[in-house]
């Protein structure tokens, strides 16, 4: 396909994005040309834009919750014939070939290129993403309302994987990851305990709302021991704060890319077997598993939807913990 399309584009980090026409790209080998309908704005896209995620290619268009319809094709696409909607994460290449790949642990590939920091992503009319890391998405769901499952969902299914089988769980920062992975916890019969930022009362309602049993701030210590936490906010802080609300042989996943430096604690906070573990992105059967999932829940997304040339407005509203729910770019709307 010939032409130009409308992107926004990240020149240097600290700055602003820019909306500028580039050329349409061309699918290299087992590539998919994709018309990209909405995509999430993630608080990873922030790190990148913020230059806290040091080695982006640049220029580069961000986003990495992409929803679109195959519109071309490169050579050996075996997936997805022309009019495909499918959704792409932030993992989008591995080799296939290293002692992760091998082990099923393509997450933690040696090699491996993410959407929208090694690639160009979602932040534009048209992107090209690797047959093997697009995913067929859920027919009850409209673009804007699917793009969030494919990052937020993704990675709080994950942390939550990792979190073992507890029953009192606790979420803190409850933003896009965690208002999706409160309903697939309650959905297990998880109590859920949510931490937001404190003050935040319409946060607090907003996690009760979708079922939270209890609902604080991030400076509280909850009802009752957690059995285990998840931590989204990217605050070094809260590791101690999580630590100190989990019982004996209690659970601590760190779900984010980039957290600001966990100040020091007593041993004794980890002590009698809790575990502090980190995420790592995801691997293809954690997306195909969850989007199997999702409609059973069902998983509903509460998104606040963004015009492409006002991400910049996206990423500000994100920032400062405007957003109830995910930020969407429509990629379709032209104001």
């Amino acid at each position: 396909m010939e032409g130009t399309m409308r992107a926004m584009v990240l020149r240097a980090p600290g700055e602003p994005l820019r909306e500028e026409r580039l050329p349409i790209p061309r699918p290299g080998p087992e590539e998919l040309l994709l018309r990209v309908r909405a995509c999430a704005v993630c608080r990873t896209d922030l790190h990148v834009v913020d230059g806290e995620l040091t080695r982006p290619k640049l220029p580069l268009v961000p986003g990495h919750e992409i929803v679109a319809t195959v519109v071309g094709a490169g050579e050996g696409v075996t997936a997805f014939p022309t009019g495909t909607r499918v959704g792409v994460p932030w993992l989008g290449w591995s080799c296939g070939e290293c002692r992760f790949c091998l082990s099923a642990r393509e997450n933690l590939c040696e090699r491996a290129r993410f959407t929208g920091y090694d690639l160009d992503g979602g932040y534009a009319e048209f992107t090209v993403a690797h047959q093997r890391f697009c995913f067929p998405l859920p027919a009850g769901y409209s673009d804007v309302h699917a793009a969030p499952l494919m990052c937020a969902g993704l990675i709080g299914f994950r942390s939550l994987r990792l979190a073992g089988d507890a029953e009192r769980l606790g979420l803190y920062g409850f933003g896009a990851a965690a208002h999706v992975l409160l309903q697939v916890a309650r959905s297990r019969r998880r109590r859920v305990f949510a931490f937001t930022r404190p003050g935040d009362i319409e946060g607090q309602r907003f996690a009760k709302g979708l079922g939270a049993e209890w609902a604080g701030g991030s400076d509280e210590l909850p009802p009752e021991p957690l059995d285990a936490a998840i931590l989204f906010a990217p605050v070094g802080a809260l590791v101690p704060a999580a630590l100190r609300a989990v019982d004996r042989g209690g659970i601590v996943v760190c779900g984010g890319i980039h957290m600001s430096d966990i100040p020091s604690f007593p041993y004794a906070l980890l002590w009698q077997e809790r575990v502090l573990r980190s995420v790592a992105n995801l691997t293809r059967a954690d997306a195909l598993d969850f989007l199997a999932l999702a409609p059973g829940v069902p998983v509903r997304t509460e998104v606040q939807v963004f015009s492409l040339c006002a991400a910049n407005e996206a990423l500000e509203a994100l920032r400062h913990g405007h957003v109830r729910g995910a930020a969407v770019l429509d990629v379709d709307a032209r104001s």
